[in-house]
This record gives C-alpha cells, sequence and structure tokens, in this order.
C-alpha cells in the first residue's frame, strides 16, 4: 500500500508540475493571439509586492453645477524589490483633469504637462536613472493609466490628481458618477503587433466575486444657491449631513471600504425642481470665458407624433453574460411591449456576428412582439463583441417610408472600436436618431456617451434590474414630444466667440440649455433665448451686466477646452491618423495644461533613490465589476509580475491563490534620512569577508536609528486633515452677494485646506476653529486679511498668503466690503 501510495504521490507531483509549466514552454505563442485581460496568478516570490495600491480615495467638491475632484493614490511596496507599479482605473467622460502631483516623505513634485512621448521618454529616462517619477496617460477619454516607478522597499508614495466636471441635471435631479474599476476589454487585435497604446487591455483581474486589494473612499460637499434636498446614493451605503439648507457633506459608510468594484452614484435635488440657472462668467490673463445655464419650458403634449420605426441593436456576447444580458430581455419587453400599433420594429443581435429577427422592420402587433421575446429568450451571451459590424448592418437595413427611424443601441460597452463606431453614427445622422442603453455596474461610459453625442441623443444607464422598467419609462418619455424646437441664441451686445454648440439642437428632455464659449471687451448687453414650446413660442433673456466675472469659475476654460478636444477626438470628423488633429488636441492641452491621448502628466523627483536603476514591473489587479462574470475575461490566466521574463499563458485555468494575510498600508520599514528627503534602504547583501565587523555594527545602528526616526515620520504623514465653512457664523459687512460669497469660499477653501495639511506635518496635534476676516474694496481686491483663533504663526502666514490672490465679486454700490468666515479645521487620521 505504501508503494503504491507513493507511486499516486509521484503522479500527482509530475501532474501539477506539468498544469503549472507555461505553454511557452512547451510550444510556440500563436501568432493569431489577441489582446484580452486575464486572471492575477499570485508570484511564489516572497521579495515581490504584487499589489502595490493600498488605497484610493476621493474627496469632491460641488459648488453649483461645477464639480472639482482630488482622487489620491496611496503606493506601498511591502516587498523587497523596487517596483515600478502600473494601475488602470476609469474616470468620468466629461472630466477635465488639470493637475497632478507627487508626494515622497516630506517632498511633494507638481507634474507638468507634456507632449505625450516626450513624457514618456522623461518618466523612462527617470526610472532608468533611479529616480522616483509618476506618468499618467489617457488611454481613452475614460480610461487612464498611472505609472510609478521606483518604488523602494518600504516606500510610501501619494499620487494626487485633480479633475473638474459641468453637472447637468435631468427634470431637476443632478446626477455625480465616480466610476471606479475599468471593466475587462475585449480586443481582435493580434498581441504580437499591437501598438503599446492598446496594451493596457492586457490587465490582470481578480477571480469573480473577490473583493478589490485596496481601500476605497470618498467624500463630497454640495452647495448651492438654493435649499439641498434629497440627497442619496444608489450604488453605496452613505452618509448625509445637512450643514445648513444649501450646504450638504456626504461620507462613505465604514462597511463600503472594499466598495471600488462597482462605480458610485449620488442624486440630489434643490428645493422645488429647480436648477442652478444663469450666467458665469471667468475673466482669465488671456482669454475670457462664460457658460450660460437657462431652465428649459414645462414638457407639453405633442398634437401629433409620426409613427416611428425602431431597430434594437442588442450585445449578447460573453460579458453581457448573466445579470447585463437577463436586464437587456427585460429592457425589450418592456419598450417593445409599449410600442403603439402603427409603430414598426425589428431586433438585431451582435457578438462576433450578427443576425436579426426579420429582414423588414414588422408592425408592433401582439404576435410579432411575442416572436420578439421567444427570439431574445434564447440568447445566452458568448463570443466577443462586434460592434462595427453590427452597427453596419443596422443602418444598411432598408427602412420604411415616411417613418421617423429611432435606433436604439444594447450593450456595456466593453469594445475596442470607439472611434470608428463614432465616424459611422456621424456620418449617418440624416438617416436615423441614435439613442444608447448603457448595461452593467461598471460601463463602458466613454462608448455609451459618445454614441448618444454623435446621434443627437441621449445617454441612458442601467446598474441595476430594479432600473430597467424606469428607465425605459424615461427613454419613452424623451422621446415623445421635444420641449423646445427651432431655438436660437442671441447674444446682442455680449461680444463672444467660439461659442459651443455652434447651434441649438431640439431639446428632447427636460434638461437645462447649456451654451459656452470666449467673449471679448465689457461683460454687458442681453442675451435672448427664442424658439418653440409645443405651438407657443418661448422667450428668455439674461442681462449680461448682472453677473461679475469670478474666480470661483476657474473651471471654465478647461471645461470649455473638454469640450472641443471631445469633438476633435469623439466625433471623428477628421479620419483617424490626420496629424491635424492630433496636433490641435495637443495644442489644447498643453495651453489649457489637460490631460488628453497626446499630452501626458509627468512627476520627477531630482533624488537619485534606486542605484541601480532596476525595477520589476507590477501590473495592480483589478476586482472585476460587481455583476460581470469571470467569463468575460475569457478563463486565461497569465503569470505576470516576475523579474525577467516576457509573460506567459497558461494552459489551465486555476483559483487564484488566497493571501496568506491582507495588505495593511504605511507598513513601518528601516530607511535612512538624508538630505532633502527618505530613501528606503536596498535588502542587505552579505557582507564580504575583509570588511570588518565593526562596519556591520555600525551600520546597523544606523539603520535602527534611522528606523526611529521614520516610524515618527511616517505618523506624521498620516495624520490628514481637512477644512469646513460653517455658513451660519458667516458674516457680511457692506452690499455683497451672500451667495457668492458661499460659492466662493467653496471653491477656494482647497487652498486654505493645503496650508493645513502642510501645517500637520509639522503639528499633528493642530486643529481647532478660526474666524477669517477679509476686507476687500469696492472692484473685489483683496486689501487685508485678518485671523483669530489659531496660535500657529505659520499657518496664519500660508492662509493669509493663499488670501490675498482671491478676487471677489464687486460690491453692489461699489464701496470696500468685508466678510468673516468661520472655519473649523479637524484631523481625519
Amino acid at each position: 500500500m505504501m508503494k503504491h501510495a507513493g507511486k499516486m504521490a509521484g503522479i500527482l507531483m509530475a501532474l501539477t508540475a506539468w498544469m503549472l509549466t507555461p505553454v511557452a514552454a512547451q510550444e510556440p505563442e500563436s501568432a493569431e493571439k489577441t489582446l484580452s485581460p486575464y486572471f492575477l496568478v499570485m508570484s511564489d516570490d516572497p521579495a515581490l509586492d504584487q499589489l502595490p495600491l493600498k488605497s484610493t480615495a476621493a474627496d469632491v467638491r460641488v459648488a453649483g453645477v461645477i464639480a472639482d475632484v482630488r482622487v489620491t493614490q496611496v503606493y506601498q511596496n511591502e516587498g523587497k524589490k523596487t517596483l515600478e507599479a502600473v494601475y488602470v482605473f476609469p474616470a468620468s467622460t466629461r472630466a477635465s483633469v488639470y493637475g497632478m502631483k507627487m508626494t515622497i516623505g516630506e517632498r511633494t513634485i507638481i507634474a507638468k504637462v507634456r507632449e505625450r512621448e516626450q513624457a514618456r521618454r522623461e518618466y523612462e529616462q527617470a526610472k532608468k536613472e533611479g529616480k522616483s517619477a509618476s506618468l499618467l496617460e489617457q488611454k481613452r477619454p475614460n480610461v487612464f493609466q498611472m505609472n510609478v516607478a521606483n518604488i523602494l522597499p518600504g516606500d510610501v508614495i501619494q499620487v494626487e490628481l485633480s479633475y473638474t466636471e459641468l453637472l447637468v441635471p435631468t427634470k431637476g435631479t443632478y446626477e455625480f458618477v465616480y466610476p471606479t474599476v475599468v471593466g475587462p476589454r475585449y480586443s481582435n487585435l493580434p498581441e504580437a503587433t499591437a501598438p503599446k497604446s492598446e496594451e493596457w487591455v492586457q490587465n490582470p483581474y481578480l477571480q469573480e466575486g473577490e473583493a478589490p486589494t485596496y481601500g476605497f473612499d470618498i467624500h463630497l460637499s454640495l452647495s448651492g444657491s438654493m435649499p439641498i434636498q434629497q440627497v442619496a446614493s444608489s450604488s453605496h451605503k452613505v452618509s448625509v449631513n445637512y450643514e445648513s439648507p444649501s450646504l450638504a457633506t456626504v461620507r462613505l459608510d465604514p462597511s463600503e471600504k472594499s466598495g471600488g468594484n462597482r462605480d458610485f452614484i449620488l442624486k440630489y435635488r434643490l428645493a422645488g425642481g429647480k436648477i442652478e440657472s444663469g450666467l458665469l462668467l471667468y475673466k482669465g490673463e488671456k482669454e475670457n470665458f462664460f457658460l450660460l445655464m437657462v431652465q428649459p419650458p414645462e414638457r407639453v403634449t405633442a398634437a401629433h407624433i409620426p409613427p416611428r420605426e425602431y431597430v434594437f441593436i442588442v450585445d449578447v456576447s460573453g460579458s453581457m453574460r448573466g445579470f447585463p444580458l437577463d436586464i437587456s430581455k427585460q429592457l425589450l419587453k418592456d419598450l417593445i411591449g409599449n410600442l403603439r400599433p402603427t409603430d414598426k420594429f425589428n431586433v438585431l443581435l451582435f457578438a462576433g456576428d450578427s443576425r436579426t429577427l426579420s429582414e423588414q422592420s414588422l408592425p408592433a402587433t401582439p404576435e410579432n412582439i411575442g416572436q420578439a421575446i421567444t427570439f431574445m429568450e434564447q440568447q445566452r451571451g458568448g463570443g466577443g463583441t462586434e460592434l462595427l459590424p453590427a452597427l453596419q448592418h443596422a443602418l444598411g437595413m432598408k427602412g420604411t417610408e415616411g417613418y421617423s427611424r429611432l435606433f436604439v443601441i444594447v450593450t456595456d460597452g466593453y469594445v475596442r472600436v470607439e472611434k470608428a463606431a463614432f465616424d459611422l453614427i456621424r456620418n449617418n445622422l440624416g438617416t436615423a436618431n441614435m439613442f444608447a442603453f448603457g448595461i452593467g455596474s461598471s460601463v463602458n461610459r466613454h462608448l455609451i456617451e459618445g454614441m448618444a453625442r454623435v446621434g443627437m441623443g441621449e445617454p441612458l444607464v442601467i446598474t441595476k434590474p430594479v432600473e430597467a422598467p424606469g428607465k425605459a419609462s424615461a427613454f419613452r418619455e424623451y422621446i415623445q414630444s421635444p420641449v423646445l424646437t427651432r431655438a436660437k441664441a442671441d447674444f446682442g451686445q455680449f461680444d463672444v466667440h467660439d461659442v459651443e454648440p455652434p447651434g441649438i439642437p431640439d431639446v428632447l428632455a427636460e434638461r437645462p440649455v447649456i451654451i459656452f464659449g470666449k467673449w471679448r471687451g465689457e461683460a454687458k448687453g442681453k442675451i435672448r433665448l427664442t424658439g418653440l414650446t409645443g405651438d407657443r413660442k418661448y422667450e428668455q433673456t439674461v442681462d449680461v451686466g448682472q453677473s461679475s466675472p469670478m474666480e470661483a469659475n476657474a473651471a471654465l476654460p478647461y471645461l470649455w477646452a473638454r469640450h472641443k478636444i471631445a469633438l476633435l477626438s469623439d466625433y471623428g470628423q477628421v479620419q483617424p491618423g490626420d496629424e491635424s488633429i492630433k496636433a490641435e488636441v495637443t495644442r489644447l492641452g498643453l495651453t489649457y495644461n489637460l490631460l488628453t491621448a497626446y499630452t501626458s502628466f509627468v512627476a520627477i523627483d531630482s533624488l537619485i533613490r534606486a542605484k541601480d536603476g532596476k525595477a520589476t514591473t507590477v501590473r495592480q489587479p483589478l476586482p472585476l465589476p460587481q455583476g460581470v462574470p469571470g467569463s468575460a475575461v475569457g478563463g486565461k490566466m497569465r503569470m505576470k509580475g516576475f523579474a525577467g521574463g516576457a509573460p506567459t499563458s497558461m494552459s489551465r485555468s486555476m483559483p487564484r491563490p488566497a493571501l496568506e494575510s491582507p495588505a495593511q498600508p504605511h507598513l513601518k520599514r528601516k530607511a535612512i534620512i538624508i538630505a532633502g528627503g527618505t530613501e528606503a534602504m536596498p535588502p542587505a547583501l552579505p557582507l564580504k569577508k575583509k570588511e570588518p565587523q565593526k562596519l556591520a555594527d555600525k551600520e546597523e545602528k544606523a539603520e535602527e536609528g534611522a528606523a526611529v526616526m521614520d516610524e515618527e515620520a511616517s505618523e506624521k504623514r498620516r495624520v490628514k486633515g481637512r477644512v469646513r465653512h460653517v455658513s451660519e457664523k458667516m458674516v457680511i459687512t457692506a452690499n455683497l452677494s451672500e451667495m457668492a460669497l458661499k460659492n466662493l469660499i467653496q471653491q477656494l477653501i482647497g487652498k486654505i485646506e493645503a496650508c493645513y495639511q502642510h501645517a500637520l506635518q509639522k503639528n499633528p496635534a493642530l486643529k481647532g476653529e478660526i474666524v477669517l476676516k477679509i476686507t476687500t474694496d469696492g472692484a473685489g481686491q483683496v486689501t487685508d486679511a485678518e485671523i483669530t483663533g489659531f496660535a500657529d504663526e505659520d499657518l496664519n502666514a500660508c492662509i493669509r498668503e493663499k488670501v490675498k490672490g482671491w478676487r471677489f465679486p464687486p460690491s453692489n454700490d461699489g464701496k470696500p466690503g468685508r466678510v468673516e468666515y468661520s472655519l473649523v479645521f479637524e484631523t481625519l487620521g
């Protein structure tokens, strides 16, 4: 029996060795293998930290219609090898990324915007020289990649990026979406010949159901000119605190620390369902910008709705299997089941290829509707996503004369051919209206929203099963009748240029009319918006002279430039490869300090920290978006993160080994304190026999002493703080606008917070309340700033220096003014 057991053990060992042998060792990789995501297999190298990202957090400040977001990513190397961390993450499709900085210990390096190739060269050179560096690149308008080079053992490196976006309400409801994870993308490009710009698709993923390996947190501050109501998150558990009728703060519940596997969604309304409307002005050194937002008329019932032909284009690929496909079936049952008898419809299903319900559209009879539902129910999901051929097939189908054609695309958007799809839709604008439904817990919003923009339609996203009936009903109502047609804007004496949009399309939903651009000379005159609402004339007038340029509107240049960039890239007006479009996007990125497809942010430390300039590259594994099955990755695994070797595929699908203990951020490491910063020690090398033992003892004592100092420094680094404005205690002397002053402090409080963060590094216990008394002249220029409450002179001096550069709105009577802000300084950890 023992002999038999030993033989069996030998067979099992051989079998295990065969399963663990990479395919590359047995036979050459197929040249036809395409780019694809893969499941993470943990390395058996104990010196390698494969999970360098320890936490990601967002601080969001919403003032009126503008959201300013600061995202902080904390990287720590808990292994013994110097690392380069690569992290792929999403962002809002409307995000204007305007800044980045990297913090290593006491040193903070402000990133510079560079032309993309130049930024990559500077980063690679710094990595080779052993300098710590970070590089932020755009892979898609909603997909970014962060590279952090030369993370030494024990290092904690913090990278902070800043972006702004415009919040546009629908039916009086504002929605802020913070994407958290990039879903696995299918690509048919051969791996061997794929360009470097597409390599991000090959990213490791955790197994289905595994929580993110990094912490997640988000904090929001909402302020408006009217009372805020009905603040709620449909995606995460949050706590909401109303600090005043027009100021609310939102915090993530502690139970959601692993909630980074689904988009964070927050909705809120203003009192009476009103919206923030009016004119925003910003006066820059070289250019001036404006944004006009006008409340739309109420919806009217159309006297006559022409017959319509609906073509439903439904994604049934592998990533749609399970929850997304089930919701798609439910959505189509609802939409098709509620068509009018005079309408016609057809259904086209696509994955690797496409097939239709009928060669021609069918009348919306109960019989045909039942046939369509049966057609959909038979689908289980499988194969890759080939959207472009499906669009070509659908648009090539013969339409019904006299019918208005509407194309409804239903997909999670996990495809690679976004620009080609935009080109096709734009080139067919005269034949159909295009609408897009995004289905899934973390859809590719760039594709969904881009198709809707190009098709002059509306994007709709469903993240939960319960949302399907409501979104279907909203879609039917949305297309039922327009709220404003034949709209025109007359700017009169207000000298404007570079206005977007150049014409106002029909407004099909209860959303504000938004116009923005640049202006010259004096801000004066009146803007008239005219059109038809139903069978009645519509007119609204905005007096430009009643609005003053404000520093709080400094985001307007970023928003304007981001819109222009979206037009150039999303709409595909010029064929890919045309150098003129690349040159213009590059110019906009460099001029307005923005991340684009052709400009990147790079931050490089001046110290040489990794003496040999060698680092092991580790791709941070991502959690699968909630509700996305493992089949979306394809069942393959790849061995990644090993030093000195190309990635190889495994022929067997194996479960990821469980970690023995969760990664703990901010573990204390030994370090040597040097001039200008902290340099972590590399793993100790064996002492040569000829070296005196005294030297080794001396070095060991130096390490122990340095470790104590580093522990103290790390304790300080861990302390973070925030600054709150107590609006109820604000005191205004002179004829100044209370709401304008509230909005201003919410926009600029981050500058005071930066002073506080710096002060906390010296005094972690610093907290309390101050009164900031600011005196302005009649033009809004700060003439004096007085602070009471803090004895910390360095902090007070920093705040005074920041405040002196602020620009307040002029007083209504032209006389000097005074405002007292009550600010609370509190630590968060």
